[in-house]
């Protein structure tokens, strides 16, 4: 969502360091479970990525429209969808993460603090399914269309809203909730590891300069000290 080159490199900088790309997270974990029969030795079998497991056809045009808009091709990257971000989030969704296994689903449910994390009574998978659907009709009854065929600026404006929380789901979850949860499956889909789904070609990588996984760098920061040093780049497949 932003504006220029510049703007845009500071943005998904900014959240590689804010959210530590959650590389080793849970959701990384789990959204390889979901689908191993995908993965192989190499990178370019991370390329061959296709087909979902969670998303409708619905959620599927919903979730597609908003990554390219968060992250657009231009002179840095490529669009979201050819990065497979969504594919990243589909399977996570679909694995034990987006179940809940690790959430404690046994209420009584009481409006938590925002110090607390996380308070409520659905699975991220439930989440996305209700609050896609609740988006749709919110922006069908606002803009006349539904949230894939929203033009541009009005993505724009109802994401922010969504992010602000001023957009209301009639009996449902709090919208900030969602977009909170949204925005970092779509950073981790960035930056994660390609095996997991997501950051294809490690697009991600090569935006910020990260070497991957592994941390072997510890003389190259005498060695290369105020010279420009580009890192080889490994991902998990690559070690294996």
């Amino acid at each position: 969502m932003a504006n220029n080159n510049s703007d845009r490199r500071g943005f998904l900088k900014g959240a590689l360091v804010g959210t530590s790309v959650a590389v080793t997270s849970s959701m990384t974990q789990n959204a390889l479970a979901a689908d191993t029969s995908t993965t192989s030795k190499n990178e370019s079998s991370t390329a061959q990525v296709q087909g979902y497991v969670f998303f409708n056809l619905a959620e599927q045009e919903c979730i597609e429209k908003i990554v390219n808009h968060m992250i657009p091709a231009d002179s840095l990257s490529p669009q979201g969808t050819d990065i497979g971000i969504h594919h990243y989030i589909d399977r996570a969704l679909a694995g034990s993460w987006g179940k809940g296994d690790r959430l404690y689903q046994s209420g009584p449910w009481k409006k938590g603090l925002p110090t607390q994390g996380y308070q409520l009574p659905l699975t991220p998978a439930d989440l996305y399914r209700v609050c896609i659907e609740q988006s749709n009709l919110f922006c069908v009854k606002k803009y006349g269309n539904k949230v894939s065929k929203l033009p541009s600026n009005q993505l724009e404006e109802f994401l922010l809203n969504l992010r602000g929380g001023k957009v209301t789901f009639a009996d449902g979850p709090p919208s900030n909730i969602f977009f909170s949860m949204l925005y970092q499956n779509i950073m981790e889909g960035m930056f994660s590891d390609p095996i997991y789904g997501g950051n294809r070609n490690k697009a991600g990588w090569k935006l910020v300069g990260f070497p991957g996984a592994v941390a072997t760098h510890a003389l190259d920061v005498e060695n290369y000290f105020d010279k420009k040093y580009t890192a080889p780049m490994f991902g998990i497949s690559d070690l294996s």
